[in-house]
């Protein structure tokens, strides 16, 4: 950060200081490790687990939701190693190659993550549904030394790796894990990853452009990892009970990699699904006793409105950590109707800033509607004027720039894109509408690129998504521009009736200022959550060329 707050008048409701146009964190400061000495994400977060007074021994790691299959932690730590020794050695893998990873989740993926994390060796998981194109783009980006995929991904990948492709449901790689590698495990020593190396590629969703290779690194992971484990020690450590947390998210996403690695820094179980399924998640949550789950707030929405949620014991649930776009209060205020006993957590982040960015805590800033949360701790943001360049005080709108050790490196293979996102002082520009009430906490109004431009105004999808959920026969909602002659774009709305709605085009259209509907079973998202209205844009101009 270029300038210490301590030394400037910072409002001490919003943050906010009209001598530098900035906003600084209201979170208290979090030290970080020295930047100097060598050390890995992994290493870091295992430093971390053997801090807590939890038995590693006696803790379980990991759980398969399908199968109940358990590890400890002291199981998990041992495959590392021998996984590592075995990467090192007999691979022949260095630090600073990148191993591309093509798989669903399984409790072989954090291991193999902790595994190349220690050993300086960047990871880059890719979405096991690409196409062949994707891939080989995602490729061409990272240029990856070996892949790891299973016996149904592999047919996608090139074979033109340098060390091959390992499969992780093969005996070859149980026995990598599983195999005694004591011998072995000294080479481990001589490997010193620097905090600034990078620590992973990962993909951005591409729903505004091409995909990108975003490059994060162990610095990013740490400082990202600090800010939960000094929250942690606001705690009871004596008295505190392991936690259970379920991952739904996949573990190729900023999201899951992020959970994997705080997971382990935090002593939690962590329950993993292979793939989602809405009635596999509540059987899991009853099995397992599960405390703490991280969703997209189409998943809080589901809770709200489905029935199957009355089946399952969910009494264990205490908090969900909801990100990717903010929550309606109608959604919201159901949700807590049906769940008292459950505290959303709204949050937002970037893969650009390792998934982190702002977040509630406790139940007094969970009732700002609409807000995703105050700014991060070691976090400074503006909110810039997209016409005049000019940051905006409080109240004002404008585009979200970031800075703080949890913004990435840049882009994998892309300069360009590189220089016109990350400015010369380390601000990201997030590309997202946004801005700060009086009191520190911010609301995303919608991504700039997808604002519909009626006339003289700008309409944001996201408000009207918000407003057609709160209709009781209403599933799930987009909005899309659609080419208008007299306004230039109106809004267009995708619906997704509830079962045995008898909703017509007619109810809809009125309904704010919706001027187009298009009545769908699904409405394409992201693994995050987000919608693709490149998707639905595409969509509804097909059905356009059909009719003339």
């Amino acid at each position: 950060m270029k300038e210490t707050s301590s030394s400037l008048s910072i409002d001490p409701n919003s943050g906010f200081c009209n001598e530098t146009k900035i906003y600084y964190s209201l979170r208290p400061h979090v030290p970080l490790p020295p930047e100097s000495p060598p050390l890995s994400a992994a290493s870091h977060a295992l430093s971390l687990l053997h801090s807590s007074h939890l038995s590693p021994e006696n803790t379980t790691a990991l759980i398969d939701a399908a199968t109940g299959h358990r590890l400890s932690y002291t199981e998990f730590i041992r495959r590392v190693k021998a996984l590592s020794a075995h990467l090192l050695t007999t691979v022949g893998l260095s630090k600073g190659d990148t191993a591309f990873i093509l798989s669903p989740t399984s409790l072989q993926i954090p291991i193999l993550y902790f595994s190349l994390l220690s050993l300086g060796i960047v990871v880059s998981p890719a979405n096991p549904a690409s196409t062949k194109s994707e891939i080989s783009h995602q490729i061409e980006l990272s240029k990856p030394v070996i892949a790891f995929a299973t016996s149904t991904t592999a047919a996608k990948l090139p074979s033109s790796f340098r060390h091959g492709t390992v499969l992780l449901d093969s005996p070859d790689f149980q026995s990598m894990m599983t195999t005694a590698a004591s011998s072995l495990e000294l080479d481990l020593d001589r490997v010193k990853v620097n905090q600034f190396d990078s620590a992973a590629i990962l993909y951005s969703s591409g729903t505004t452009g091409r995909v990108k290779g975003v490059v994060l690194t162990h610095r990013n992971l740490i400082s990202l990892i600090a800010g939960f484990h000094a929250a942690l020690l606001e705690t009871d450590e004596e008295n505190r009970t392991q936690r259970v947390s379920l991952i739904t998210m996949p573990l190729f996403h900023v999201f899951g990699l992020f959970m994997c690695v705080r997971s382990v820094a935090l002593a939690e179980t962590v329950v993993l699904m292979d793939r989602f399924e809405f009635e596999g998640m509540l059987r899991a949550i009853e099995a397992y006793k599960v405390a703490f789950m991280p969703v997209s707030p189409p998943l809080v929405v589901a809770m709200t409105k489905l029935e199957v949620v009355e089946k399952y014991d969910l009494s264990s649930l205490q908090w969900m950590g909801s990100g990717g776009s903010s929550l309606g209060k109608e959604v919201v205020e159901k949700f807590a109707t049906r769940f008292p006993h459950v505290e959303i957590i709204q949050g937002y982040g970037l893969t650009e800033s390792t998934g982190g960015a702002a977040s509630m805590i406790g139940p007094d800033e969970a009732k700002r509607y609409g807000s995703v949360g105050r700014l991060a701790e070691n976090l400074e943001a503006k909110i810039v004027d997209p016409a005049t360049g000019e940051p905006m005080p409080p109240g004002q709108r404008g585009e979200l720039w970031l800075r703080g050790p949890i913004i990435m490196r840049g882009y994998a293979g892309d300069d360009n894109a590189t220089a016109s996102t990350l400015d010369p002082e380390g601000w990201l520009k997030t590309g997202d509408l946004c801005y700060f009430d009086s009191d520190g906490f911010l609301f995303i109004v919608d991504r700039l690129k997808e604002l519909i431009k009626y006339k003289a105004y700008q309409v944001p999808p996201a408000e009207l998504e918000h407003l057609l959920l709160s209709h009781p026969e209403i599933a799930d909602a987009a909005v899309i521009p659609y080419p208008d002659e007299d306004g230039g774009q109106i809004p267009m709305a995708f619906i997704v009736r509830k079962p045995g709605s008898k909703l017509t085009e007619a109810q809809v259209a009125p309904y704010k200022k919706i001027r187009r509907v298009a009545f769908i079973n699904l409405i394409p998202k992201n693994p995050a959550g987000k919608i693709l209205r490149r998707e639905l844009v595409n969509r509804s101009l097909s059905a356009a060329s059909a009719k003339l």
